[in-house]
């Protein structure tokens, strides 16, 4: 019978060991661990080995390397892989340049495509072209993906924008009449906005397989409607009209719509854009329990309507031919009342982290 070689580390029991290689998920380092627990019971090396299925030279050197460093040191070695062609610092740097966008006269491209960004890579790094597929690898280890822009007119101001969110229970306290600030009415906050929906719908993204371009049906006749539609988050309802047209005499139509669902003793901050037909106009009627709170100007991405809009286009309104304008006005009003029959949906997009009095 052979001599069993010796375990000098004296930190772990054979009961130990055979615990942790039991919840061990790499087997190679849980079976080196049952077979050190073996060695260190006084089995023999030739049948130690032979339960780890292994020869005693190799069971010897397990021994060795634990008794040197402990159970770390019988973990499964994995490679390392090639080594990363970009610096910590040179994928900052890929970050930065993505994230900021391309210039036509300076960059050459409208957009950056996988191609351009290796091109721009070899040239700024000094590294070897890699395949496109590659760069995409990085991108997505940089947090990046391919998304659908959201337009923004040219004379945006987001220093405004942020003023207004900043300022927002400024402003709101100094638009409300002062007998709503007197008497304590509690406030709601409502977003209102119109949209027009006609025959020449939208595109929706579908699930398709990997390089093709599905089909969607798109009329091309003119026929449209527009809903006039409003949100408090925070109560999860809505109100909306469909009207023929956009004009002073549609939105004081809807604003009495609002102003019948505003809660008893309420008074509503309707947070609206600046078009002409709306607090502009010298022929809006406002109700009294009703108190308009205007927008930046360029500023649809502060009113959460504009999500409202995209999520009907999107889930209601794309791929549908409409024949006539009654079927148009049908499916604005299906639509909206399926909208606003889930309150969790409102508030989910209708919430703004900057809306409190």
């Amino acid at each position: 019978m052979t001599v069993p070689v010796k375990i000098t580390r004296a930190e772990r029991t054979l009961q130990d060991l055979r615990r942790m290689a039991a919840g061990m998920k790499d087997a190679g380092h849980a079976r080196r661990l049952q077979a050190i627990s073996f060695v260190l019971d006084g089995w023999p090396r030739s049948r130690a080995a032979e339960f780890a299925d292994v020869d005693r030279q190799t069971l010897r050197d397990w021994v060795e390397r634990y008794n040197e460093g402990g159970i770390g040191t019988l973990a499964t070695l994995t490679s390392p892989g090639r080594r990363r062609l970009l610096t910590p610092k040179q994928d900052e740097e890929l970050h930065k340049i993505v994230e900021k966008g391309r210039d036509l006269d300076k960059d050459g491209v409208v957009r950056w495509r996988r191609v351009d960004l290796v091109q721009q890579a070899a040239a700024r790094f000094s590294v070897p072209e890699v395949h496109p597929s590659t760069m995409g690898k990085w991108l997505h280890r940089l947090g990046l993906t391919k998304l659908t822009t959201r337009p923004h007119h040219p004379m945006k101001d987001e220093a405004a924008q942020q003023a207004f969110k900043d300022n927002f229970k400024d402003i709101v306290n100094e638009k409300l009449p002062s007998e709503v600030k007197g008497k304590g009415n509690p406030v709601e906050f409502w977003f209102q906005d119109e949209a027009r929906v006609g025959q020449q719908g939208t595109l929706s993204r579908v699930w398709a397989p990997i390089g093709s371009r599905p089909p969607m049906v798109r009329d091309n006749r003119r026929a449209n409607a527009y809903i006039y539609g409003a949100i408090c988050p925070c109560r999860g309802i809505g109100a909306a009209l469909v009207m023929a047209s956009a004009n002073t005499e549609a939105m004081n139509e809807h604003l009495k719509e609002i102003s019948a669902q505003v809660a008893t003793g309420a008074h509503a901050a309707l947070i609206c854009d600046g078009a002409g037909w709306h607090a502009k106009s010298k022929d809006i009627v406002v109700p009294s329990n009703i108190t308009l709170i205007t927008l930046p100007p360029y500023s649809p991405e502060l009113n959460p309507m504009e999500n409202v809009w995209e999520f009907l286009r999107d889930n209601r309104f794309a791929a549908q031919v409409w024949k006539t304008y009654g079927m148009i006005v049908r499916a604005c009003s299906k639509a909206w009342n399926w909208f606003v029959s889930d309150p969790h949906r409102i508030k989910t997009i209708g919430t703004r982290e900057w809306v409190v009095l």
